[in-house]
């Protein structure tokens, strides 16, 4: 064989090496095109999947709530986060977030002994503006008749007893400290919960007698002195039944106001690790 000829062989082998090993390059890049085009399709089905488990939990089962102010005081402190049951009190188009669904009144509300109780406390949608959530504390159930005289809760007609526990300090909305007194209060039926007073001569300490219509419910918040509730009845007023959202049932965590966003080092600290998994439900006799 010649020269010339084994130079020709050699340059078609390696030619056809060259054609070869673009060829596999090609198929490589079309094979991680696919591959990643896979990842993303995968990653995307993830998310979507987990986006929707959280909008039926969120919608059927349990809904996250944070406290943004002191009104509920001793009871939940403004960083508090904790989750609202809506299996407690059934289905209202309240219970749908973004307003999705459309009809009146409650489905799946269960029994009688499932209907909201003195003593929950409960989410609601606020009467004069249902985009707003509000957290009160069923104190006045339909057809009671409920009413403020002297700082002292009466239901139909019955002053409500309390306990003084004793003094504590608490930062007021003009973010200066002041003198409360906690309460345990006892509402009809034996139930049991905490409450603040700054005194018994407040603005809303001295009320009319309010009469609660059926399907309706008397909130009143735990913070007795610096909490807009029921006996504002410009704002809240009796709660429609179909305006609750659901039970608030437990803390899952709770931070105070010394963590700052961009101090990360602050943030274990505010932690109240002492409040997390705290249950909300006030003191009930047994089988009540």
């Amino acid at each position: 064989m010649t020269k010339n000829k084994k130079t020709k062989m050699q340059e078609d082998t390696n030619d056809a090496e060259t054609i070869l090993s673009a060829q596999k390059s090609k198929t490589a890049k079309k094979s991680a095109k696919i591959n990643e085009k896979e990842e993303i399709s995968e990653l995307a089905k993830t998310v979507i999947i987990a986006l929707l488990l959280a909008l039926v939990i969120r919608t059927f089962l349990y809904e996250p709530f944070n406290i943004p102010s002191g009104s509920m005081l001793p009871t939940l402190k403004v960083g508090d986060y904790l989750f609202v049951s809506k299996t407690a009190y059934g289905y209202s188009r309240h219970s749908f977030p973004f307003g999705m669904a459309s009809f009146d009144g409650r489905v799946m509300d269960g029994v009688e002994s499932n209907k909201p109780k003195r003593g929950d406390v409960a989410v609601f949608k606020l009467p004069t503006n249902t985009s707003v959530d509000y957290i009160k504390r069923i104190v006045g159930l339909p057809g009671e008749r409920v009413q403020v005289i002297a700082g002292r809760l009466y239901i139909d007609g019955e002053r409500v007893e309390r306990e003084v526990v004793g003094l504590h300090q608490e930062v007021g909305s003009n973010y200066r400290n002041h003198t409360v007194t906690e309460y345990l209060e006892t509402l009809p039926g034996g139930i049991v919960h905490r409450i603040y007073e700054v005194s018994d001569n407040e603005n809303l300490d001295n009320t009319k007698e309010y009469i609660v219509p059926e399907g309706h419910y008397f909130m009143m918040g735990d913070n007795r002195d610096n909490s807009q509730d029921s006996r504002v009845q410009s704002l809240v007023g009796y709660v429609p039944y179909e305006n609750f959202v659901g039970r608030a049932d437990i803390l899952f965590f709770s931070i105070d106001d010394k963590a700052k966003l961009f101090l990360p080092w602050t943030w274990f600290k505010a932690v109240r690790f002492n409040r997390i998994f705290d249950k909300i439900s006030p003191v009930r006799p047994e089988g009540t």
